[in-house]
């Protein structure tokens, strides 16, 4: 885990299931961002562990939001069919969100808090427990 700064990137787009996310969608809110690949065998073990957190924390809990990183649409589609995936999943191709967030390999999740800044980044298949601490300090005041 890595204590991060500054602004986040915004995140808007189409999503794989074929609706949209805007900055409007988690605004005010702790947004949890995680970068997976469906190629990813980390991603794969942490998969249940981002879905579980997702339904427990319902709609007033952080946003959640994946990032599907150089896959074919229709295999991260069956992907979060597979993993019943209730978040939205942005499709980066490129590798260009990876970039921005400093992520060297994946999976990665950044946690931002409220005010759209940046606050951790945990580059490997993150934890329970690793990720209800940071969403809750995240969610804390700062100083």
């Amino acid at each position: 885990m890595e204590v991060i700064s500054g602004a986040a990137p915004v995140l808007e787009g189409e999503t794989l299931t074929g609706g949209t996310v805007a900055p409007s969608d988690y605004a005010g809110r702790v947004l949890v961002v995680n970068l997976w690949g469906t190629w990813c065998d980390p991603c794969e073990r942490e998969q249940p562990i981002l879905v579980a957190a997702h339904r427990e924390a319902g709609p007033d809990g952080p946003f959640f939001l994946g990032i599907d990183e150089r896959d074919d649409p229709a295999t991260a589609l069956k992907w979060i069919e597979d993993y019943d995936v209730g978040y939205p999943n942005l499709s980066d191709p490129s590798g260009y969100l990876a970039y921005r967030f400093g992520v060297p390999f994946l999976p990665a999740t950044i946690v931002i808090d409220a005010n759209g800044r940046l606050r951790y980044r945990v580059v490997g298949a993150i934890d329970r427990g690793t990720l209800d601490r940071l969403v809750r300090e995240a969610s804390a005041p700062r100083d």
